[in-house]
């Protein structure tokens, strides 16, 4: 099963977007990303991307999701994990 498979079994559509807009990120040199942000690059809601961000942070196997800080909106360290 391909990777693409699997993203698409275990998370909702929201996941996904979020987790393919993390992964741009990663490969684009960065590491801390604001809720605000992503909400406002995937036409979501700060409080939609953080409850799922939370919910990653537990369930998913590719990324460590951790939140970091808050200054104005949630700001959360994500890095890939060691395969």
């Amino acid at each position: 099963m391909s990777t693409k498979d699997r993203i698409k079994e275990k998370y909702s559509d929201t996941q996904r977007k979020i987790l393919y807009h993390l992964k741009s990120g990663l490969r684009a040199g960065k590491s801390y990303f604001k809720s605000k942000y992503i909400a406002t690059d995937l036409g979501l809601s700060p409080k939609e991307v953080g409850i799922n961000l939370a919910i990653l942070s537990e369930i998913c196997d590719e990324l460590d999701i951790r939140r970091w800080s808050y200054s104005n909106s949630t700001t959360w360290r994500v890095t890939s994990r060691a395969s």
